[in-house]
């Protein structure tokens, strides 16, 4: 084997060695960015079944509730709020409002026992209630996910790969400062 040869081999075998690490942390980071894409859709798809059940909802207790005009345009304007939201900030605060004017609803068929027998709000519920608990479990495989993604680029040597091919930290799906507190309800007013 020539001198020539040989170095060149050299070169491209230390190459290797050093592009191997920055190739593998690349496609490392872009794997997790695709898995909090993934579960950043499923989130938005768990809201959207949530927010097609809710006309059918509002319809079925305005026709025992007529008084409650106030909670159904806090609906429909928690609605309009996350259907216009762009990033996960945004739709986690249009989402906790939808939760809030959903749980003053929800106290208001208190007031009204023969809405909750209905078999139309029964079977509403029980689709409402389903997807509530899928809307949970997406948003707990979301912030798995960016836990999993913030981490591996914050990661030496992943660091400096994530800032070469500038990959930045993804937020994590919190509830607003408003949404751990507990609506306040008036079931007096306008009766």
């Amino acid at each position: 084997m020539s001198k020539t040869l040989r170095n060149v081999l050299i070169v491209i075998g230390i190459l290797i060695v050093l592009i191997a690490p920055i190739v593998s942390s690349y496609n490392k980071m872009i794997s997790l960015d695709q898995k909090v894409k993934r579960a950043e859709s499923n989130i938005d798809s768990d809201l959207q079944r949530r927010s097609d059940l809710i006309p059918n909802l509002v319809e079925t207790v305005k026709g025992y509730a007529k008084q409650e005009k106030d909670i159904f345009t806090d609906i429909a304007n928690a609605r309009a709020k996350l259907g216009g939201a762009t990033n996960v900030t945004d739709k986690a605060n249009a989402d906790n409002q939808l939760t809030n004017a959903l749980s003053r609803l929800l106290m208001v068929v208190e007031n009204y026992p023969e809405l909750k027998s209905n078999e139309n709000f029964r079977g509403l519920m029980v689709q409402l209630e389903g997807t509530e608990n899928r809307i949970n479990v997406a948003r707990k495989d979301y912030n798995s996910a960016v836990d999993e993604y913030n981490t591996a680029i914050r990661k030496f040597p992943s660091s400096i790969v994530a800032s070469i091919f500038r990959f930045e930290e993804k937020p994590y799906y919190k509830a607003s400062e408003g949404a751990k507190e507990v609506p306040k309800v008036d079931f007096n007013v306008g009766k």
